[in-house]
């Protein structure tokens, strides 16, 4: 790709591939809707909206109320219509599969009623009767802003503690532009904000903070995410021109002006989801070659098809059974040396003969590690693999005050699982701090998960 500059980068590689439906578009393919009784639309939904409703509602034009629906169910349905992978949750489940026909366009009907609620300015719902319980979240990302939205609706007093400048988490730093740029997901918190969470960014928990926050409010949500990127352990790691992925999708996101062409040639590392985001980005951004390595082959790729799909369409060239040995350069980066690998009987097997991919930058991402020690500053007992230990119910920790959610406690799924736990979450804090709270009064009603299991409540509009 030859270089442009910076502005032009960004209008024409980075518009957003979801588009939006216009009006007449939505109500036609709301009309395919077979409504299903048994949904497994719904089922495979992990904040379970009710899918055929709200599109019901789409096509009688009450699109307001089609947004209604489902932010009822899912406090950031706004941005889940744009990032969560539908091929393999709602859209992936629908009836239309059997028949050998295109599913229902489910996400961008969702984005159609979901924008219509932005668009009016005015939430569907408001805070509930003050109960005078106040409650800490760590963490603005999804499942921290779920939880604070589903906590203010039953009428607690949230305040939330984040360490960035800016709230939202990987919807506002780490997802890939051409996903959902940054205002889109600000815009949202704005909105969901207004339900009177307090909101304290740049606040860094130490262990001070931490005890003040378990002393001062009577219940506390952890939903930091996971740590930083994992390094590969190899020599020239450290060379100038290495990055880690998710810090290159910040910067993408922030439309840094040195990004467009500043790469002749990019070795990503990784087989994931961000690796490919990162892989994809790069061609985006300008860099002539992109290679994306994997060590091993294509059936271990955890990266979803079709996401592997649209980097190839890009230009990206995937590279497998290529492991990593080190990063070659002086005073930057030249190129990556590898081994060829194979798997035997389970086990993979690096080959002696090595072989050069020449380059000028390294996007490394091969995963997080696990934050240890904040759970522990709040006496959250964790499982073996680093996980936060919690009742599957009601996500509460080993401390009888302190709940957690989202990437911390489930490894690192979806922006729409973090949603999930969020809200769940919150319900669980509500039987806390309100015994004899019953999950069929007034103010709530359960949502169950497929194993039968009644995990989250769905509250009404006052």
């Amino acid at each position: 790709m030859a270089r442009r500059p910076p502005s032009s980068v960004w209008r024409d590689n980075f518009a957003e591939l979801k588009k939006p439906l216009a009006r007449e578009e939505a109500r036609v393919e709301a009309s395919r809707c077979l409504y299903c009784y048994d949904a497994p639309c719904v089922k495979a939904c992990p904040t379970h909206i009710d899918i055929p409703r709200f599109i019901r509602q789409i096509a009688a034009a009450d699109v307001l109320g089609a947004g209604e629906t489902i932010l009822e169910a899912n406090a950031l349905g706004h941005s889940c219509a744009r990032v969560c992978p539908v091929e393999v949750l709602c859209e992936g489940d629908c009836v239309y599969h059997d028949w050998h026909e295109k599913p229902i366009h489910i996400a961008r009907l969702q984005r159609r009623a979901t924008d219509a609620v932005h668009a009016s300015d005015e939430l569907p719902f408001e805070p509930g009767a003050d109960t005078g319980r106040r409650v800490a979240v760590v963490g603005a990302g999804p499942s921290g802003a779920a939880c604070a939205v589903y906590l203010r609706r039953l009428g607690h007093a949230v305040t939330i503690f984040e360490k960035r400048k800016l709230p939202g988490g990987l919807n506002t730093s780490g997802v890939a532009e051409y996903k959902m740029p940054a205002k889109t997901s600000l815009e949202e918190l704005r909105m969901l904000f207004r339900l009177g969470c307090s909101v304290k960014t740049g606040a860094t928990v130490d262990g001070a903070l931490a005890a003040k926050l378990l002393r001062d409010f009577d219940a506390v949500f952890l939903g930091v995410g996971l740590a930083k990127t994992r390094g590969l352990g190899i020599p020239g790691e450290n060379l100038p021109g290495v990055m880690d992925a998710l810090s290159f999708i910040e910067r993408v996101k922030a439309h840094d002006p040195k990004l467009p062409g500043s790469s002749a040639a990019t070795v990503v590392i990784g087989g994931g989801n961000t690796a490919v985001d990162a892989a994809t980005q790069s061609r985006r951004t300008g860099t002539g070659k992109v290679v994306l390595a994997y060590r091993r082959g294509a059936e271990d790729l955890s990266a979803y098809d079709f996401e592997v799909a649209l980097a190839r369409t890009d230009g990206a060239e995937v590279l497998l059974n290529a492991a990593p040995k080190r990063i070659l350069g002086r005073r930057t980066v030249e190129g990556v040396e590898f081994s060829r690998t194979k798997t035997v009987k389970g086990k993979l097997i690096e080959e002696k003969k090595t072989f050069v991919v020449a380059c000028d930058r390294v996007i490394t991402a091969i995963g997080q590690s696990k934050d240890r020690a904040l759970p522990e500053l709040f006496g959250a007992a964790l499982n073996d693999d680093g996980t936060v230990r919690v009742d599957a119910e009601t996500l509460r920790t080993s401390h009888a005050k302190v709940f957690a959610g989202g990437d911390m406690v489930n490894g690192g799924k979806e922006v729409v699982n973090a949603a999930a736990d969020g809200k769940r979450a919150a319900w669980g804090i509500h039987r806390l701090l309100a015994p004899g709270a019953r999950p069929d009064g007034d103010n709530a009603y359960w949502v169950s998960t497929i194993d039968g299991r009644v995990v989250a409540p769905i509250i009404p509009r006052n």
